[in-house]
């Protein structure tokens, strides 16, 4: 459970997240693209993928002097598996929700 908390926590953060879905869209995408795009110092890029990287959320790949990160799926991939485990409270909640709203309208 710890691995999982490391990576809900790591997302938690409004700038890791927003690197997470990026190289979603994008894809592999190298250090200094991440850094020119960010409204923050490139150090501070840096130590946000570091947090990406041991959380599992992300893998760097080198090319020479380069960095180059993309979306690590098996780390993704546990969230997923989490949320879906959990499907069957939130679906019975929205579901008893639903039927209260029903009955309002009746």
């Amino acid at each position: 459970m710890s691995n999982l908390t490391d990576k809900f926590a790591a997302l938690a953060d409004e700038t890791r997240l927003s690197v997470v879905e990026r190289l979603l869209d994008e894809g592999e995408l190298p250090a200094g693209a991440l850094v020119a795009d960010a409204t923050i110092s490139g150090p501070a890029i840096s130590r946000h993928l570091k947090v990406l990287r041991a959380a599992g959320l992300v893998h760097q790949r080198a090319d020479g002097t380069k960095r180059f990160y993309s979306v690590r799926p098996e780390g993704l991939r546990a969230i997923s598996e989490w949320t879906m485990d959990h499907r069957s409270f939130w679906e019975a909640g929205l579901d008893r929700l639903e039927a209260l709203l029903a009955e309002e309208e009746e």
